[in-house]
């Protein structure tokens, strides 16, 4: 799989999550990504969490499989050489990543001057290209209001619109990358943060169900909006999420908990229709108090041991710490992960890429993330053929790092 990509050269300048993320997510299939930073870090390159020696676990997770070039962007000269970086000649380069303000020289007008195919991906805030974050696109969106079960909102602790953006990014990267090969032509591609939420929150439905229905989606705990999913404590102090959207999986949970009789019952007292998603979602108050009982009676491996092979949908909640510790799929049993060595941190058990492309061999590219500047004079030499005198003379004029 690492080597889907491997004829694509693509320089990222970024911070945070939505562009690294993006980035990863092509280095991962195999392209040659090129971070550049400026010397000593970008914002983000000490942020928590961080291992005992102040290396920062967020940045390694986020830049895997990358090279790393550190320059004095704050100098003339510096800014060129990142310039010459991002225009390099190459069939299949000039590419240049970013979620960073893209003016000067890094604007894509300068940038195509040198080089008139350039593809440029960049991520804004807002449409207007003002400022905001997953937090402050977040909180307009609807979704914390929905969650919970008071009147307060409630933020995740997930950035999805972050996440989403970076998919997105490097999504449209690989989009126009394939018009230029039909056109010839480069073109700058831009998506705001803001422009995620929307378009999902109106792929989602909910801007239909406020236009059609006059209906705004009420926060109601854990249940499962339109269908039956509920959470239950076990004996044991754990909790599990229950679901049943098919009649199938409905009657499996019936069959496997001893209650399906007791079940019936709800459809004619209620007069709904247990066999319809939405009859379940209109009892389910009725249908949880039938079930929290036998929840509440096992302990969680008691549960899992009744509904192994049953058919029934369901799952542990688990912090970060449980999920290492019990569940298989965060392990090397897993193709998706890999123990490596990371420079600054140690042994540590890493994700690939999700795709699986079957017959392709090794899953993904599971490189570390790279040290902050190690591949600096390897980029200058190889790429711009800058002689070893030369980036001797850019290190003691502090213009590379």
């Amino acid at each position: 799989m690492s080597s889907l990509l491997s004829d694509l050269r693509i320089v990222e300048v970024s911070a945070f999550v939505a562009a690294p993320l993006g980035g990863m997510t092509l280095a991962q299939l195999g392209a040659e990504v090129i971070r550049i930073d400026p010397i000593g870090g970008n914002i983000d390159y000490r942020r928590w969490p961080l291992a005992p020696n102040g290396t920062s676990l967020y940045w390694t997770a986020l830049n895997k499989a990358k090279r790393s070039v550190t320059l004095a962007l704050d100098k003339p000269e510096g800014r060129e050489i990142a310039q010459a970086i991002i225009t390099a000649s190459g069939e299949d380069a000039g590419f240049l990543l970013t979620n960073l303000p893209a003016s000067g020289w890094m604007g894509y007008e300068a940038l195509s001057a040198k080089r008139d195919d350039l593809i440029m991906l960049r991520l804004t805030g807002n449409p207007d290209g003002s400022a905001a974050v997953d937090y402050t696109v977040n909180c307009a969106g609807g979704f914390p209001m929905a969650t919970g079960r008071g009147g307060e909102p409630v933020n995740h602790v997930l950035p999805a619109w972050d996440v989403a953006a970076g998919l997105y990014l490097a999504t449209g990267l690989l989009a126009a990358e394939r018009q230029r090969r039909r056109t010839g032509r480069g073109q700058e591609v831009t998506v705001a943060l803001a422009d995620v939420m929307l378009a999902t929150v109106g792929n989602l439905g909910y801007l239909a169900d406020v236009r059609v229905n006059g209906a705004v989606r009420q926060p109601m705990g854990n249940d499962l909006y339109g269908a039956y999913g509920r959470d239950f404590s076990t004996a044991d102090g754990r909790r599990a999420m229950v679901v049943a959207i098919s009649n199938r999986q409905w009657k499996a949970l019936g069959k496997a908990t001893g209650l399906a009789d007791r079940l019936a019952m709800i459809g004619p007292l209620m007069g709904v229709d247990m066999d319809d998603e939405g009859g379940r979602f209109q009892a389910r108050d009725a249908i949880s108090a039938v079930l929290a009982p036998w929840f509440a009676a096992r302990t969680l491996a008691e549960v899992d041991g009744a509904f192994a092979g049953s058919g029934v949908l369901w799952g542990p909640y688990r912090d970060f710490g449980q999920l290492v510790a019990e569940d298989v799929r965060c392990s090397t049993a897993n193709p998706l992960f890999r123990e490596i060595d990371q420079p600054g941190v140690g042994p540590l058990l890493v994700p690939g890429s999700p795709l699986g492309f079957p017959g392709l061999g090794e899953r993904t590219d599971h490189r570390p993330a790279p040290g902050l500047g190690q591949d600096t004079d390897a980029v200058l030499a190889d790429l711009l053929g800058l002689p070893s005198a030369e980036i001797g003379r850019l290190h003691d004029a502090g213009v590379v790092g």
